[in-house]
């Protein structure tokens, strides 16, 4: 699964000449927290809604709503990029599991997706829950087993071939692996009634953590 499957392509942007009563305006109208900063289809820079809040009068302030006004429609976007902040982006091409991990070391929320130096999109923590929730089947109709198994080799084919015997499909699976040595498969099926593969699983002494119908 790639970026470029699960980000946004042609993302809202804004000017650097943009002003910043216009910036509040698209991310209040729009409900986003973040605004790549583009000169043509060149990345520039991003500004987020904490930059706007910093850049914006305190309500403990003296100045009246008229010169507030004023200063937000004449400062612009440009007066506030930041920088020394850099601008982390990820290519079309990547992972979604390089996604996730960049996002998740740097406590960032959103990267712009940038090719050949133009922003071709952009991914978010929504476009990452949204890919975990269709990597487990969570919206799939079926059973849902969970299982331990040794972590060694063959024991996923293993499993899957007792499955196959019953002639269950297998929409998905994912592992991962425990402290204790074992491997913990999360495997989703599409059978109407899974009591004897949970039985035979058992007997080819497999431990089954639970299996339910999703």
């Amino acid at each position: 699964m790639f970026v470029r499957d699960r980000m946004s392509p042609n993302p809202i942007t804004i000017s650097p000449k943009a002003t910043i009563a216009e910036a509040v305006e698209m991310m209040k109208k729009k409900q986003i927290r973040r605004i790549p900063v583009v000169e043509g289809e060149r990345l520039v820079g991003f500004i987020t809604d904490k930059d706007l809040s910093e850049a914006s009068p305190s309500t403990a302030t003296t100045l009246s709503i008229f010169e507030i006004n004023y200063l937000l429609a004449k400062t612009k976007v440009s007066d506030i990029l930041k920088k020394d902040r850099p601008t982390y982006t990820i290519h079309p091409d990547a992972t979604v599991e390089e996604c996730a991990l960049l996002m998740n070391d740097l406590k960032i929320y959103g990267v712009p997706v940038v090719e050949d130096n133009n922003l071709v999109g952009i991914i978010t923590e929504t476009d990452i829950f949204n890919a975990f929730i269709d990597i487990m089947g969570i919206r799939s109709p079926g059973v849902r087993i969970h299982l331990h198994v040794p972590d060694r080799p063959g024991m996923v084919a293993d499993v899957t071939r007792i499955i196959a015997d019953h002639g269950a499909n297998i929409s998905h699976i994912v592992s991962d692996s425990n402290d204790d040595g074992t491997m913990g498969l999360v495997i989703r099926l599409q059978v109407a009634d899974c009591r004897e593969i949970v039985k035979d699983l058992k007997e080819h002494g497999f431990q089954v953590i639970s299996a339910t119908r999703k």
